[in-house]
């Protein structure tokens, strides 16, 4: 095992780097800490490695001083716990004369293919002078089995398919600084193809049937990988079909004892227990996301239906049949993952008269952001029923500004409750 190693490793050194796009990810990294890159199947977290060794290739450092192992490699596949110790010292036994004196970067892929794989980094990072990056499926790294298991020598951050920024940096469009006329039309442009093609790397330049039929497959690695899989799921045609419910629900409210009750429907037997725990398995598998109601009690808030999203609103489509799913719908979706490259806390809202408002996402300086998502403000009872639940929530919770996303339209609203920009969608993704 010992010469195929050497061998994995040898090899690295004669590999060509396939950076891809660079990402804007302000990753930074903290000594003690292992680097874990968290995020859903296929949404760059490998090609965001080989960015990082060659930023510090270019910065000077040696090949030889960057191990690189990827654990899908089929030569190592009876590689267990009990042997990683293998891998240091194949890597030492080839390059003796940086043990204890030089700096290692080690870079392990899939890291988790390896049954108790964390001892093994915490031993590397404790006796060895080595700096540490991991990625792997999210549902195996999550941050608090990490930060149980390797207690507290590990940093997660987080990596989505592109955001609209990235899209632009992808396909060469220069969305720097005022946009002229000529440069905005450029942008409108790349934005329509982004609203078809989603943010996952690998589809961008897809025509829409090798795009579905991709999105389909990865739809299908999270729920049997990620899920039935990784936790030992005895009923897994309700999962899936609990799935295919999100999807078709996408931007919507539920509860678990709707969902519960559509699987009885179904003549399946999960209990509410069971379907609360398929969605955190979503949620930890970064593909489906809850947003809870915004109230001052954990309780109320806890009791309240939930909304649900994924985690990248071109992939919606290509799953739901498209019965219940509409262009708003969407939007909304689109809206709601640009805010969760932001953070992860974020609520829908309803004012005391019961009105919805989309988003309420608290700042770090403890102010609110309300955000209203409706596709078209055209029609004049649509336009008052999305001004109407914003300005309420607004004078609620003593906001004096707000925000309603929009596909095309552009405007600024004076209320009683205070100003209220609306904005297309295009510039709120670049802005944001």
């Amino acid at each position: 095992m010992i010469e195929t190693i050497k061998s994995i490793i040898l090899d690295f050194q004669e590999l060509t780097l396939e950076t891809g796009t660079s990402r804007r990810l302000n990753l930074e990294t903290v000594p003690g800490k292992a680097t874990v890159l968290m995020g859903v199947r296929r949404s760059g977290k490998s090609t965001y490695l080989f960015q990082i060794m060659d930023r510090l290739l270019r910065e000077g450092l040696s090949r030889e001083n960057i191990l690189y192992i990827n654990f899908f490699d089929d030569r190592l596949h009876n590689l267990q716990q009990e042997n990683l110790g293998l891998i240091t010292e194949a890597y030492y036994s080839l390059y003796p004369e940086k043990k204890g004196v030089e700096k290692v970067f080690c870079f392990f892929d899939e890291i988790q293919t390896v049954q108790g794989w964390e001892p093994f980094v915490d031993r590397l990072m404790r006796s060895e002078k080595c700096e540490v990056f991991l990625t792997g499926s999210s549902a195996r790294m999550l941050s608090r089995e990490i930060a149980t298991q390797m207690r507290g020598r590990a940093l997660s951050w987080e990596i989505f398919p592109f955001s609209f920024p990235e899209f632009l940096d992808y396909r060469g469009v220069d969305s720097a600084g005022p946009l002229s006329t000529k440069k905005r039309f450029t942008v409108q442009k790349a934005f329509d193809a982004y609203w078809e093609s989603g943010g996952f790397p690998e589809v961008a330049d897809l025509d829409r049937r090798l795009r579905v039929k991709i999105h389909q497959e990865y739809f299908e690695a999270v729920l049997f990988r990620d899920l039935i899989e990784r936790h030992d799921i005895s009923h897994p045609r309700a999962l899936s079909d609990l799935a295919h419910r999100l999807m078709e629900n996408i931007s919507s409210l539920y509860s678990i004892n709707s969902l519960t009750g559509h699987l009885k429907a179904l003549g399946h037997k999960a209990p509410k227990s069971a379907v609360s725990d398929y969605l955190q398995w979503f949620e930890d598998a970064y593909f489906l996301f809850t947003v809870p109601l915004f109230d001052a009690s954990m309780t109320r808030s806890k009791a309240n239906p939930k909304k649900i999203y994924c985690v990248d609103h071109a992939l919606v489509p290509s799953i739901a049949s498209g019965i219940l799913l509409n262009a708003g719908h969407l939007l909304e979706n689109l809206v709601f993952t640009t805010l969760r490259r932001c953070s992860d806390r974020i609520f829908y809202g309803r004012t005391k008269g019961g009105r919805e408002l989309d988003f309420v996402v608290p700042q770090q300086d403890r102010s609110l952001w309300l955000i209203q998502v409706c596709e078209s403000l055209a029609d004049a009872k649509t336009r008052n029923r999305e001004v109407g639940a914003l300005a309420e929530a607004m004078s609620e919770l003593g906001v004096d500004s707000g925000i309603i996303v929009t596909r095309a339209e552009e405007d600024e609203l004076k209320t009683k409750s205070g100003s209220i920009k609306v904005v297309p969608a295009w510039r709120f993704l670049l802005d944001t």
